[in-house]
């Protein structure tokens, strides 16, 4: 992903970003005056709020291309759209809630986003249901069958071997990430109050 940056003016100014990206977890592929090419892979999560806090702190700013915002709405009606099929259980068909949330034909902006962020929009959709599928994994009780079912997969074994590809887990190895934070906590509450 290619980040413009405002306020780089000197090798300087590219020292202390060298410094301060990889302190977010985030790998650099290329950094020069005015830009940050950042690695992406599978696992990697870029939280641009973050990202903006961190060059702000040092004096620097995001500066956004005439397309990044729309790159940010298609992210976010995204998120809506992973949201609203977790809390009704209706299937999203993204193509057709971007095409009506941004008034744009989804070809012109699956392109955009490609070409934009070194994925596709595709690519990019299904990496944020994984992330939210870890996240019930750990968090609730839900099985794979509610998960899939709630995000439109059409079975758990598929969502299962779209988790296995996408992180190099199964679906146990977060049940059991679950499991070990139940314990502990159960450890450190007493079962008797103090006499």
């Amino acid at each position: 992903m290619k980040l413009l940056i405002k306020g780089m003016v000197c090798n300087r100014c590219i020292f202390v970003l060298a410094q301060e990206f990889p302190k977010l977890g985030l790998e650099l592929s290329e950094i020069r005056l005015g830009e940050v090419i950042l690695k992406e892979t599978d696992q990697t999560v870029i939280d641009k709020k973050v990202i903006k806090a961190m060059l702000k702190k040092n004096g620097f700013d995001l500066f956004y291309s005439k397309n990044q915002k729309t790159i940010d709405h298609i992210k976010d009606t995204v998120e809506k759209g992973i949201q609203q099929q977790l809390y009704t259980g209706n299937p999203v068909k993204f193509s057709a809630l971007l095409s009506n949330e941004l008034h744009k034909d989804y070809d012109s902006l699956s392109s955009l986003f490609s070409s934009s962020e070194g994925c596709t929009l595709e690519r990019f959709i299904i990496s944020r249901k994984i992330e939210k599928v870890k996240e019930l994994l750990v968090y609730t009780d839900q099985s794979m069958s509610e998960i899939a079912y709630a995000l439109g997969y059409s079975s758990p074994a598929h969502l299962s071997n779209q988790l296995k590809k996408y992180t190099g887990f199964t679906s146990s190895y977060y049940k059991q990430i679950r499991l070990d934070k139940m314990t502990i906590i159960q450890e450190q509450s007493p079962d008797d109050p103090p006499s």
